[in-house]
């Protein structure tokens, strides 16, 4: 496998024009990703099935530039199956158009399918506001619901929470994550936001995925529900869910089988019980949780972790129906296959926070510094193009203000006591 090795020399003058800053690891001597080389294409092992409710024809994709590294290793320069050599076959139920299982612990890739491959989010897309969000809320902290909240599409999943109502920020992101709460969704990018309210917060999205080294990944709205050129990849998805469970209160939020949420006199005097409905959680021995996700146009999407005999494991899934299984079900094979895959086999590895970022820069050729993004399919920024001096300069300094956000959130959240979780009950939710 070819590495692509970088110099402190060459690199350094690359991401101070670029406005950014020089992760130690940039000197490091060897890249933690690789220009792809051709490699046989192996199909993967997916099962073709009618789409049921019907799918509407798909807005074009963008595309991948050839010339740029491909993030997580060459292994992952495939639309195809990617799998070592010393695995077994994987599972044969498999609708999904694409799919990674990575090790939480090393960032080992285990296998995957179209690793890089574009798809819409739906719900998924949950995960990434908890990363860039989760850290600038108190849980406890009280957010009366306004009409801007519950402007979502109709019929879509929702909490149920009522205009005025008064919830703790606790509360909304159980709702987010054991509902899949759109309602919730909009509230806490409101509030993440800070003046900038929704738009400020779909921002720093963009610039977490960017940090996370998820490049395939663009957000339009924080809900995950269907935007124009908003797409993400099986990869990215790994390493936003990556981030999300190394987080402690991610992980009980989504281990969380059942919630309260809590009366809203006078009109609404009477609370109620919300379920996981990460099927995954209650049927799986060692389930940790995730999310599910449907829109026409994403078809069903997929995130699960489980643990075993020391071992963590994640599976993203995109473009999945629920047939020949349910989705849970080709997540749990698949999770299945990759604690048989032995713990030293990988295709590729998922990359650090700022990994990606510093080399897919020094890629850029020094004559590039300054020329626009070219454009993809959807009207998206080609993902790895984006790395060019001007966006990385803008990049940066939205998190500058970002973080001067974050901070000053911490120093609210460090005055109030935080609540203690819903009491959870014994129960599932329904299939994902």
């Amino acid at each position: 496998m070819t590495s692509l090795r970088l110099s402190a020399a060459i690199l350094t003058p690359l991401l101070v024009g670029a406005g950014l800053a020089v992760p130690a690891a940039a000197t490091a001597g060897t890249a933690p990703v690789a220009r792809a080389t051709a490699s046989p294409y192996a199909p993967c092992p997916t099962v073709k099935v009618k789409p049921n409710p019907p799918a509407p024809t798909p807005s074009p994709m963008p595309t991948h530039d050839p010339g740029l590294p491909v993030i997580g290793g060459d292994g992952l320069a495939t639309k195809g199956l990617a799998v070592p050599d010393s695995a077994p076959t994987p599972p044969g139920n498999l609708s999904a158009t694409s799919w990674v299982v990575a090790d939480l612990d090393t960032g080992a890739v285990l296998g995957a399918c179209g690793p890089h491959e574009y798809g819409a989010p739906a719900s998924l897309q949950k995960l990434l506001l908890a990363a860039t969000v989760l850290p600038m809320l108190n849980p406890a902290q009280v957010i009366t619901v306004n009409a801007g909240d519950l402007n979502f599409e109709p019929g879509s999943s929702a909490v149920g929470l009522v205009l005025n109502g008064k919830y703790s920020v606790q509360t909304l992101w159980l709702g987010l994550l054991l509902n899949s709460g759109n309602d919730a969704a909009n509230v806490l990018a409101r509030l993440g936001g800070g003046p900038q309210g929704v738009a400020g917060t779909l921002s720093a999205m963009n610039v977490e995925a960017r940090r996370l080294g998820a490049f395939d990944t663009h957000a339009e709205t924080p809900s995950g529900l269907d935007g124009p050129g908003q797409v993400t990849s099986a990869y990215d998805l790994a390493l936003i869910a990556r981030a999300c469970f190394a987080r402690e209160d991610f992980r009980r939020y989504a281990a969380t089988t059942a919630a309260q949420i809590p009366p809203q006199p006078p009109k609404h005097k009477v609370g109620f019980q919300i379920q996981n409905d990460n099927k995954l959680l209650s049927e799986y021995p060692g389930a940790m949780g995730g999310k599910t996700g449907f829109t026409d146009i994403a078809r069903h999407t997929f995130v699960g972790a489980a643990q075993r005999e020391g071992r963590r494991l994640v599976v993203t899934m995109l473009g999945a129906e629920h047939r020949p299984v349910r989705t849970w079900q080709q997540a749990a094979a698949l999770l299945d296959w990759g604690f048989s895959v032995p713990s030293d086999a990988s295709v590729g590895r998922l990359v650090d926070p700022g990994e990606a970022e510093t080399l897919l820069v020094a890629a850029v050729p020094p004559s590039a510094a300054g020329q626009p993004a070219q454009m993809g399919a959807a009207g998206v920024g080609s993902a790895r193009a984006v790395v060019v001096a001007g966006v990385g300069a803008m990049a940066t300094l939205f998190f500058v203000g970002w973080l001067a956000v974050l901070v000053m959130a911490r120093r609210r959240a460090a005055r109030a006591s935080p609540a203690a979780v819903e009491s959870a009950y014994d129960g599932s939710g329904p299939t994902g």
